[in-house]
């Protein structure tokens, strides 16, 4: 009999559904039948059922924050089972163990981490039976069929295993050590407060700060523009004046002077350019992608779109979605046919059709067996559904799949692009553009009768005109404006900037190498990285835009020019791991190398606190009052157990966290400010005991005041209004 593993309980009960299982509790039976002639028993983790060990469970001396007792460098990293999913843990070592169990099937996701998922349970549990590998990228029932049909031998994906626990060991030896160095040197210098770093988190949150650093240091300065609007024998249009490429005057006297002379004065067409731009269908969708046109559209957050993605996955309607591939095999694009034939049934797509291409086998913008690993690009299933039946968030991103889909099997858009070069008495000249649509293509898919918005705002609708044509100055004025700072990213474009961070760096080599290795972080770990930034209080997301805290500011002017807050670490490391997990490089090397970085980075640290000045930095919110705490003395209290770890919640001075933050990296954080609102420590014990407060009066969302109770629900804290 085999004992089948997958990740998480939904997924697993989709991988038994074409096999009539019975339910019990944690796990499934299947009955005899073709495809297991001996039945089968299908269980499931529930996530991380297993977590690396604290530093204290190593070494108690490491339990103490102190200079002293670091660098923390266990010598054999070991898991252990975490304590709030003993229960399913164990339903799943007894059925590892039944003596009818032959054989194990691995059924996590496609992809390293689920590689690690379900590998280290089996470490954990002493499995020494035989393994096979359930490699998907849909759960549809043909889907799951074929998986099961065609298992991979265990060593196909071992590889991949190794790279993963590289990376979560080595991640977790540059978080404890870099955490605690530069937490512990910040408090010598009278800064109260827990300062998180990452591999990843690090160079994000500095980009981040460098962006806010600009705005902050952006100085406005004002200019002038002369705008005409020309009369060609009663045809108009517009034009701003220009000298050498440059619009922008810096002095208005001579733009008055300018106008003065224009006014009123005859005016010739010197030279006429046009320039017709062909523009190709948009890639398929991989999870950055499409993180980013969510969040561009509909203000989704990227995590946001990562669960709602997730849950189309899970009912089998779209293919996986944590993939880094905008690419499909040609096996996949033969089906699309059959797919958007159903799809074409729904009054939500049935204006696309029929397509101008039928078939996309032979294009190279979609199809590209090359450029397929892990998994192919987003794509919908061939078990389609009408979005009109589905949540709105869900027919939001199910949409945006399925049309892009659609879209590739469009002609390109055409536009012609018209500059034209006015003279006012053959001295003054002045600039007018146009864009005209030749042919909508593709565009009409995304966009529908909605104009994109212009790149150009000057861009104009232009009258026919020639080569030499007269006419004269109908209008013309001055306009002042003043010059703009760089804008603050959104979150989609955070996640696009992150998948490009190579662009960051100056070394030719390391750039490609980001490149390669899609930058900083990867498709199924970004959104959570920026969630983190979130918790630790390093970022504040406000109207879709990112800000940097004094917080994040204080970390990473701290860190300065050290490696940890460069990219160039993280395409290194990335390189390195890609060879492990092809199996071209060694995993004990690395986590060598690993430890050797955790005592350059403490050393690093130590050099830079002796330099640190914070002049022109309110550290106010961070220093210690007489008796060495921060704020007042109920810092550091204990207000009750974590939502989602066995660990303490303690007050961190500006808001509630888990206090297993340092040894299992837990974000469970409570802010003691919402929405203007403070949040007292009785209701924080109150939500975290009996999971909602009493009614707390005054919060405060623009102009709108209100009353609510705070409910733990869905793995966050949500407002709960009387009836």
């Amino acid at each position: 009999m085999k004992l089948i593993i997958a990740e998480k309980p939904d997924q697993g009960l989709k991988l038994a559904a074409p096999f009539s299982p019975k339910k019990r509790d944690g796990y499934v039976e299947i009955p005899p039948q073709a495809m297991f002639p001996d039945g089968a028993l299908l269980t499931w983790a529930v996530g991380h059922l297993c977590e690396l060990l604290s530093p204290e469970e190593y070494d108690p001396s490491w339990k103490r924050w102190s200079l002293q007792t670091l660098p923390i460098l266990p010598d054999r990293f070991q898991h252990k089972v975490s304590k709030s999913k003993w229960k399913q843990f164990k339903i799943v070592k007894e059925l590892i163990h039944k003596r009818e169990v032959n054989e194990i099937i691995m059924a996590g996701d496609a992809e390293r981490e689920g590689e690690a998922i379900i590998r280290i349970i089996l470490t954990v549990a002493k499995c020494n039976k035989p393994l096979k590998r359930l490699w998907i990228s849909s759960l549809t029932p043909k889907a799951v069929q074929n998986g099961f049909e065609n298992l991979l031998e265990e060593k196909q994906t071992r590889s991949i295993y190794h790279e993963a626990l590289s990376r979560s060991c080595a991640d977790w030896l540059i978080g404890m050590n870099a955490s605690r160095a530069y937490t512990l040197l910040l408090q010598q210098k009278g800064v109260s407060d827990v300062f998180s770093t990452g591999r990843v988190q690090t160079p994000t949150l500095a980009l981040i700060v460098k962006r806010e650093l600009e705005i902050e240091n952006f100085q406005s300065k004002p200019f002038w523009e002369v705008l005409a609007t020309f009369n060609m024998d009663g045809k108009m249009y517009k034009g701003k004046w220009h000298k050498d490429g440059e619009c922008r005057l810096e002095d208005p006297e001579l733009a008055k002077k300018i106008v003065q002379f224009c006014k009123g004065k005859e005016v010739r067409i010197d030279t006429i350019e046009k320039e017709r731009k062909e523009f190709l269908p948009p890639f398929l969708f991989n999870l950055s992608s499409l993180q980013a046109t969510a969040n561009s559209m509909y203000k989704f957050s990227p995590q946001k779109t990562l669960e709602i993605a997730q849950k189309l996955y899970v009912k089998g309607i779209i293919s996986y979605p944590r993939s880094d591939s905008s690419f499909v095999t040609k096996e996949e694009a033969s089906m699309f046919p059959e797919t958007l034939q159903k799809l074409s049934q729904f009054s939500a797509f049935k204006e696309y059709f029929p397509l101008p291409f039928h078939s996309v086998l032979n294009n190279k913008r979609v199809v590209n067996d090359k450029k397929v690993t892990d998994h192919y690009a987003i794509i919908p299933t061939e078990q389609v559904k009408d979005p009109s039946k589905m949540s709105p968030e869900e027919e939001k991103i199910y949409s945006l799949i399925v049309k892009r889909l659609i879209a590739a099997h469009y002609d390109k858009a055409i536009f012609d692009y018209t500059t034209i070069h006015t003279l006012v008495e053959e001295r003054a000249t002045f600039l007018s553009k146009g864009k005209e649509e030749v042919q909508a293509g593709w565009r009409k898919v995304i966009y529908g009768n909605k104009k994109e918005k212009e790149s150009d705002e000057e861009e104009q609708d232009l009258p026919s005109l020639q080569d030499g044509e007269k006419g004269f100055v109908h209008e013309v004025k001055v306009k002042d404006g003043k010059t703009q700072p760089p804008k603050r990213y959104t979150e989609g474009q955070l996640i696009t900037v992150m998948k490009t961070a190579g662009k960051h760096l100056e070394d030719g080599e390391l750039t490609k190498v980001l490149n390669k290795t899609e930058g900083l972080g990867t498709e199924a770990t970004r959104a959570g990285i920026i969630g983190v930034l979130k918790d630790r209080k390093y970022i504040e997301v406000r109207k879709n835009q990112v800000f940097a805290t004094n917080k994040g500011k204080l970390l990473i002017q701290s860190i300065g020019p050290s490696i940890l807050a460069s990219p160039e670490m993280t395409a290194k490391w990335e390189q390195r791991l890609h060879e492990i997990g092809e199996g071209k490089a060694s995993a004990e090397e690395f986590m060598e190398q690993a430890k050797k970085l955790s005592l350059k980075l403490i050393d690093d640290a130590q050099k830079q606190s002796t330099e640190w000045s914070f002049e022109g930095m309110d550290l106010s919110e961070f220093k210690r009052e007489r008796g060495g705490r921060r704020g007042r003395a109920s810092v550091g209290s204990k207000v009750g157990k974590c939502m989602k770890c066995d660990g303490e919640v303690v007050d961190k001075g500006t808001f509630y966290g888990c206090s297993n933050y340092s040894k299992t990296q837990c974000n469970f954080t409570i802010s003691k400010k919402i929405l203007g609102k403070s949040i007292s420590a009785t209701n924080a014990k109150k939500l975290l005991s009996g999971g909602r407060t009493d009614e707390i009066k005054g919060f405060k969302k623009g102009e709108k005041v209100f009353n609510a109770a705070l409910e733990w629900k869905d793995e966050r804290v949500q407002f709960v209004f009387e009836k």
